[in-house]
């Protein structure tokens, strides 16, 4: 699996705060299955994480993980608020580029509130070749209330990135709810961690792998479309759907 949203650069965030924890965070994810993580810092107003330390702690965290026997490959990227978007230079924008591809941007979706700027801010970086992946909508009560809010965005080339513990269950009723509706409605792409710890807020992609019912879909969610971002391809077509409707397998 590839997965495109983690916390485990040390020190920058609410994730790792240690080497040591940025190993045991990547450990689990091998353990997981992952074989590409990307690191998303937070680029926020708590968090205003540069480019430049992104990057450098990407470099020593990959270094740390090999010195560790850790088969994993890190990629660069970041989480960037959409309030804090205006603030960075676009060279600063494609230096985050998610899976270290300047063609995608992944987009922190806030958790309370509709996010006002949402519409300019896509169509702004669509309009500079920039395809803005939205991080965890199916957390917000706008989402929640009503899924298909986000139909114009993904219509405008908007992607979806739901996290995997909305799908097991692990983020509460609503939110699975929410991400059952988004995979229903054909508005999400993407199944990512979003670990912040080795153990409590962890990844859970291959719990998520095995919630989803529809086996080629979990794979086009976690490996074929994060694949294919990472190597620059095109996106592959969604799978046929095995069922007429998408289902979560009981827990």
């Amino acid at each position: 699996m590839i997965d495109l949203h983690s916390h485990i650069l040390p020190g920058v965030d609410d994730g790792a705060r240690t080497v040591e924890e940025s190993v045991e965070i990547a450990r689990s994810a091998v353990e997981d299955g992952v074989e590409v993580l990307a690191a998303t810092p937070h680029v926020r107003d708590d968090y205003a994480t540069s480019a430049a330390t992104m990057e450098e702690l990407v470099r020593t965290t990959q270094d740390a993980l090999s010195a560790a026997g850790i088969p994993l490959e890190l990629r660069r990227g970041g989480e960037l608020a959409l309030d804090y978007l205006p603030r960075l230079e676009a060279e600063e924008v494609l230096r985050f580029g998610l899976g270290g591809n300047p063609a995608y941007v992944l987009l922190e979706f806030p958790y309370d509130g509709w996010p006002l700027s949402l519409e300019r801010t896509v169509a702004a970086l669509r309009a500079d070749g920039v395809t803005p992946v939205l991080a965890h909508p199916e957390r917000n009560p706008g989402v929640q209330a009503a899924p298909s809010r986000l139909a114009p965005f993904v219509s405008e080339g908007a992607l979806v990135q739901l996290t995997a513990g909305s799908l097991t269950g692990a983020g509460g009723g609503p939110a699975r709810k929410a991400a059952r509706a988004l995979l229903d409605l054909g508005l999400a792409h993407l199944v990512a961690g979003d670990a912040h710890a080795a153990r409590v807020r962890k990844a859970r992609m291959h719990e998520a792998v095995g919630a989803i019912a529809d086996d080629a879909l979990a794979r086009w969610l976690t490996h074929d479309v994060p694949r294919a971002i990472v190597d620059g391809d095109a996106l592959p077509e969604r799978p046929a759907a095995q069922s007429r409707r998408f289902r979560l397998r009981r827990q």
